[in-house]
């Protein structure tokens, strides 16, 4: 049997560990074997403890403050050495709360915004793409770039497409999903939401050629 214990913190631009106190909470999901195999943490390093015999992949669902959404990733739980540490992006709105902006201040420089901009946290380049029925936003920072895909500039174009052509942007996206992806699809609102940095560069290029095709 193998104890073992995870935490969760911030890195700020030198690289140095900081509170998380950015998320409201974290929950853990678990091998299916566990007790209990959903665990839920709200207060900051968000430490579990647990023990076992086996290596799995961990799920984590990460919950922004202010009810700003969540972050989903994946941890591979091994026992290959006594202690590691693993590096995550993932990408802050922070158009939709003051108090996250000002939180997030503390683990280095926060662009100035307006209604379009959003950040990444230890990258400072991301891309949200939203579309509703037949209305696409989006929130961009300058000179995000993917593999060979300017993110905001395809995010621009996803804004001009039709109808239809958002559909298929849809289905070219759900038929490519992997865990990695952070996706949301509200079928109730008619909302599909997806953050295009988290997207493989396979995809990015295969939507770039299909949004291309349909404006010029």
């Amino acid at each position: 049997m193998r104890s073992w214990s995870i935490e969760i913190f911030l890195l700020d631009e030198s690289g140095k560990q900081i509170p998380a106190t950015i998320f409201d909470k974290v929950t853990y999901h678990l091998h299916p074997t566990f007790q209990n195999p959903t665990r839920i943490f709200k207060k900051a390093p968000f430490k579990i403890e647990e023990e076992g015999w086996g290596e799995f992949e961990l799920g984590l669902t990460l919950t922004l403050l202010d009810k700003s959404g969540d972050r989903k990733l994946g941890h591979d739980l091994n026992f290959l050495q006594n202690k590691y540490e693993v590096d995550h992006t993932i990408s802050i709105p922070i158009q939709k709360s003051a108090n996250l902006r000002s939180i997030l201040a503390e683990s280095g420089p926060v662009p100035e915004i307006d209604e379009t901009i959003g950040d990444k946290r230890k990258q400072n380049n991301a891309s949200d793409s939203k579309s509703k029925r037949s209305k696409l936003g989006s929130s961009t920072m300058t000179g995000a770039v993917k593999g060979s895909v300017d993110l905001e500039k395809l995010a621009e174009g996803l804004t001009k497409l039709s109808e239809d052509d958002l559909l298929g942007v849809v289905q070219m996206v759900t038929d490519n999903r992997t865990p990695e992806m952070n996706i949301k699809n509200d079928v109730e609102e008619g909302e599909f939401t997806m953050d295009l940095y988290s997207l493989p560069d396979s995809l990015l290029k295969s939507l770039s050629e299909y949004v291309k095709k349909r404006i010029e």
